[in-house]
């Protein structure tokens, strides 16, 4: 085996890992190979070695001997332990100025601290959150790599070369930001996938129960809706699984798949993130528990026999002015969860310093990505234009179509409390668009509250200071700061 002449490697050759091996050796990089069992390594070669240049490696010596320097060593196994074992596998190998790049869906805390443990070693650790799922890492992922500055200078032209392209060419690729940064970004995009999952679920919902619409029917709305500003992967693919017919059966597909959704964290950790940082993501962590919801048979069939309404779907011109009503309450909830999570990365980016760019993030989403869509343009626009927007809703443009679709959007909830349909993310969402806009909001009550239970103090609107009131007393109020 020749040494020293690959210029990236890939260990860990399960799906994900052989199809970003495969997608480096197509564009023209040579790329060393490795995994724990050999015989992966050795079916690898064998099936794909037409494809480009692969070096196979028995041996993590071997593997590490066949890089060139500085050594670009991706990591692709399960996340937490599995992940520190290739570590402290590969690291006494390494040099001072090699990477090792986990391309795996970490947790960004433990990015961190990887990062933090090798830099002390000499060697720099980048974090990269890769989205696209396993036609993405062939074909071109949307990649957030973190980690040190400096490693991006060696390791960014190679990642640049194999990420989607945007429409107008731009690599779906750039440095986030420091240590933690890019898992945590991928994270957020993870949370947003669910929002965005939830939300159209709840449109096919309301269009089949309320609208009376069959599943083809739907398909054949969504994939109307995707011509114009909803255009979006999800959005597709949904009308694609709408559309199908199971083989077996004869029916819709939708209608033979259990109706419990699983789910792998990533959502999860986005919502306890939020909390931890006080950042209100209510679409995202209703959908989450949403997932949750469904998967809990017990609970569902004990409640199986609760009172609802019953109501007859409509029909001709009232159900299609409906459904009408439910693009615009899908692309205005849309807009909230993006809203919400961009917000969670600033916040994350202002806890841990890393000065995130919210346009530069938006633009690498554009393409490659699950949640990539036609929107992500006005996004990335909107931050640019003004790098310090506290909030999506506060750009004019979102500003004024989230005002457009609202009386709409309030009339799609009316129609499915009327129905007793859930539609958990579509109200979040609502809520969340009211409590920003309102002038008053009754946490003044809770504070009261608060205080007499638990002397917690208040502030008031009249004069600057804490206070507490003696609630058990004359009432009289103090003065406390």
């Amino acid at each position: 085996m020749s040494s020293s002449t690959a210029q990236i490697g890939v260990t860990g050759l399960a799906v994900m890992g052989s199809n970003l091996a495969r997608n480096f050796a197509r564009n023209g990089f040579t790329v060393a190979v490795h995994n724990r069992t050999a015989a992966k390594t050795k079916a690898l070669v064998e099936e794909f070695g037409h494809e480009g240049s692969f070096v196979a490696a028995e041996s993590a010596q071997e593997f590490v001997e066949a890089l060139e320097r500085p050594r670009r060593l991706i990591v692709m196994v399960k996340a937490g332990e599995p992940t520190d074992a290739v570590i402290r596998e590969f690291a006494p190998l390494l040099e001072p100025g090699d990477v090792i790049i986990d391309g795996g869906n970490a947790h960004f805390e433990d990015t961190r601290r990887r990062e933090r443990e090798l830099r002390e070693q000499g060697l720099h650790f980048v974090g990269a959150g890769i989205s696209g799922g396993e036609e993405g890492a062939l074909l071109g992922p949307s990649i957030m790599p973190g980690g040190p500055a400096e490693s991006y200078a060696s390791l960014g032209p190679l990642l640049e070369k194999i990420s989607a392209k945007a429409a107008d060419g731009t690599p779906c690729v750039s440095h986030v930001g420091p240590d933690g940064a890019g898992h945590f970004v991928k994270m957020v995009h993870n949370g947003i996938e669910y929002a965005d999952m939830q939300l159209i679920a709840e449109a096919y919902h309301l269009l089949r129960e309320v609208a009376g619409y069959s599943p083809a029917k739907i398909a054949e709305t969504f994939r109307a809706w995707n011509g114009g500003r909803l255009d979006s992967y999800l959005m597709e693919i949904t009308a694609e699984v709408l559309a199908h017919t199971d083989a077996t059966t004869g029916r819709p597909f939708v209608d033979v798949v259990a109706d419990a959704a699983e789910q792998k964290g990533t959502g999860r950790w986005t919502v306890q993130i939020a909390l931890d940082l006080g950042v209100p993501v209510s679409g995202i962590a209703e959908a989450v528990f949403a997932r949750a919801v469904s998967g809990h048979g017990e609970l569902r069939g004990a409640a199986r026999e609760l009172a609802g309404p019953a109501a007859a779907p409509l029909s001709g011109e009232a159900a299609d002015a409906f459904a009408a009503q439910v693009e615009q309450a899908l692309y205005a909830s849309k807009i909230v969860s993006y809203t919400q999570g961009f917000h969670q990365i600033q916040a994350g980016s202002t806890e841990y310093g890393w000065n995130v760019d919210l346009g530069a993030v938006a633009s690498l989403w554009r393409g490659g990505c699950i949640i990539r869509a036609a929107f992500l343009d006005r996004i990335r626009a909107a931050y640019d234009a003004r790098p310090g927007l506290p909030s999506l809703l506060a750009d004019e443009h979102f500003a004024r179509e989230t005002g457009a679709a609202q009386n709409d959007w309030r009339e799609v909830l009316v129609a499915a409390v009327r129905g007793g349909i859930p539609v958990p993310a579509f109200a979040a969402s609502l809520a969340y668009y009211d409590a920003l806009r309102a002038e008053r909001l009754p946490a003044a009550l809770t504070q009261g509250q608060r205080d007499f239970f638990g002397a917690h103090t208040y502030r008031r609107t009249d004069r600057e200071g804490s206070f507490h009131t003696l609630w058990s007393g004359d009432r009289s109020e103090v003065r406390t700061d």
